[in-house]
């Protein structure tokens, strides 16, 4: 078979394969490229020695058997029999559930996860969107420092289970979406400078020199990123990506790396005719990341929406250290901002940024499902010092509250594995680094950080811990014990509303109405002739409607429909949707 590899600064490239070595020699076509043949099939081992010094693994690796230390394997996608075929699922209409395959189960591997694929089938959810999956030292972590874009974090199973995992969740009707991570590069395991110039310190970011976008060189490093995720799409028959802290994509050029990837992913859709698409995680509440190409835009396809989970955070919990300021003056006030006109900061001044941050969106030409909501994420519980969940303070009913307003809102909403039962485990950060250095300079970073906002040394856990991975493995066995069993069929049922109610997909940002009272704290928003009405006092509330007749469909304690006054009187703690004719 053929092996190349880009080494532009190199004057020999070797391959070493099972044992054997070949010189490269240049590709006459593509300036910096080596090529050589070799015999090889499926699990050969081979790296490349970048004039005579050690064997490295291939910067497009498609397996990394022995971690990203280790040899590179080939992989012969052709070798894996697809148990049927697949013609996907859009995101409009959409149910997301985002999952990390080390902690979904004590396991800790994807064929376990896909084991536990019946019960998100069940919940009534669309997409699995997982959590990185590229190799990074060590057994266990949250993937987000991994390495070797192409492959499969060995202890999760690697590339053949993750065809498993995506061949069972298609047979149940479940999307898969994969996080990946363009930002940065993990910092242990990394030999990609080697290689070439894939950073560069033009730019700098949270973790150091940039990933090379726009400087001398960029061009390869640009089609390495673009590759890699229509491999991911095209070779395992996954259906998006989530795309990972884009705002830290620094790139000047004319044509941007995220329109450029979103031309290539559309066209991949347009050849294998499945809907793919990007999710951006995003804080630069900027429209134009989310508008199409043709008017301007850089054509992904959905962002994350931080600002209706920080302004649904601060209503829930009274928080208001950091960034939850903002929101906290006014939360009923800031949700309805939000459900109405998707951003909160919108051009609006940011006393955490101390700026003007954001611009408006234009609701008639941005559809809704195209910010997602939700009202905890990995980061959201994972960056805590604890990694608490709402569950860990919050009353079942304010849970139920959450999920009322993240299960019918505008927005396609996203779950974070557990919520849906009030999983009592907290989800914290955890590392596994082999570098004893790295180690002990994470630990401390994160001692450090908490240390500033009053936390006491001893209160944060260890990321190198073991225990502190256990600790944050999902409790099956909660689901049929109280309050948990309950919030789940909350849950349940709310997604059964999503599906049968058009109104709750309409795409129309436009058409919501929300009234509230912030001294009261109930929020009511319409859609269509659909009502959403929440109470997140103690007392009870009572809700002018309007004096159309309506009809229950789910409530989380007791409530007559509004009389001939048209006034809803909702229990403490409790959310409603009904139906008006």
């Amino acid at each position: 078979m053929q092996f190349e590899v880009w080494a532009p600064q190199a004057d020999r490239v070797t391959l070493h394969c099972e044992g054997a070595t070949r010189a490269l020699g240049r590709d006459p076509d593509r300036a910096g490229w080596w090529w050589g043949e070799a015999e090889a099939r499926d699990g050969t081992r081979y790296g490349f020695a970048l004039d005579d010094g050690p064997v490295l693994p291939d910067p497009r690796s498609r397996r990394q058997p022995d971690g990203p230390d280790g040899l590179s394997a080939v992989v012969d996608h052709a070798q894996y029999a697809w148990r049927g075929e697949w013609g996907g699922r859009p995101l409009p209409g959409a149910v997301l559930y985002e999952l990390h395959v080390g902690t979904y189960t004590r396991e800790g591997t994807l064929d376990a996860a896909a084991e536990r694929l019946g019960h998100l089938a069940e919940l009534g959810v669309t997409h699995v969107q997982l959590m990185p999956l590229s190799p990074f030292p060590g057994r266990h972590g949250w993937g987000y420092e991994g390495v070797s874009l192409w492959a499969v974090h060995e202890p999760y199973g690697g590339p053949e289970a993750l065809k498993r995992f995506v061949d069972r969740a298609h047979e149940l009707g479940l999307g898969v979406v994969l996080d990946v991570v363009h930002n940065h590069f993990g910092p242990s395991g990394n030999y990609l400078p080697a290689f070439g110039p894939y950073l560069t310190d033009t730019h700098q970011t949270p973790w150091g020199a940039a990933v090379n976008l726009d400087a001398p060189g960029s061009d390869e490093v640009r089609a390495y990123l673009v590759e890699s995720s229509l491999a991911w799409l095209r070779d395992y028959r996954i259906d998006g990506l989530r795309l990972d802290a884009v705002h830290a994509l620094v790139d000047t050029r004319a044509c941007h790396f995220l329109e450029e990837l979103s031309t290539a992913v559309d066209t991949l859709s347009a050849e294998l005719a499945r809907p793919l698409y990007l999710i951006a995680e995003s804080d630069l509440n900027d429209p134009r990341l989310i508008t199409a190409r043709e008017a301007g835009g850089l054509g992904l396809h959905a962002q994350w929406n931080d600002d209706f989970h920080h302004t649904l955070h601060t209503a829930l919990t009274g928080e208001s250290q950091g960034y939850y300021a903002d929101f906290a003056r006014a939360p009923m006030a800031g949700l309805a901002k939000t459900l109405t006109d998707g951003y909160f900061h919108d051009g609006t001044y940011s006393s955490f940024r101390g700026r003007h941050h954001g611009r408006p969106l234009d609701r008639t030409r941005v559809a809704a499902h195209r910010l997602l909501g939700y009202s905890q994420t990995h980061d959201q519980v994972g960056n805590r010092a604890q990694g608490d969940r709402l569950a860990a303070s919050l009353s079942p009913g304010l849970l139920a509250c959450a999920a009322t307003l993240t299960l019918t809102a505008p927005f396609t909403p996203m779950l974070f594995m557990g919520e849906e039962w009030a999983a009592g485990t907290p989800w914290q950060f955890f590392t596994d680094h082999t570098d004893p250095e790295l180690a002990d300079a994470v630990r401390r970073g994160r001692r450090r950080e908490f240390a500033a906002h009053g936390w006491a040394e001893e209160d944060v856990p260890d990321p190198q811990d073991p225990a502190t991975r256990d600790r944050s493995c999902l409790d099956w066995s909660e689901l049929d014990s109280e309050p948990h069993a309950r919030v789940l069929a909350w849950y349940r049922r709310l997604i059964a509303l999503r599906h049968e109610q058009p109104d709750l997909t309409d795409p129309d940002l436009a058409d919501t109405k929300v009234a509230f009272d912030e001294q009261q704290r109930w929020l009511a928003f319409r859609r269509g002739d659909v009502r959403v009405a929440v109470n997140l006092a103690k007392e009870p509330a009572a809700i002018p409607l309007g004096p159309r007749k309506a009809a229950v469909l789910a409530a989380w304690e007791p409530v007559e429909a509004p009389g001939a006054d048209g006034v809803l009187h909702v229990p403490g703690e409790s959310g409603v949707v009904l139906l008006q004719g």
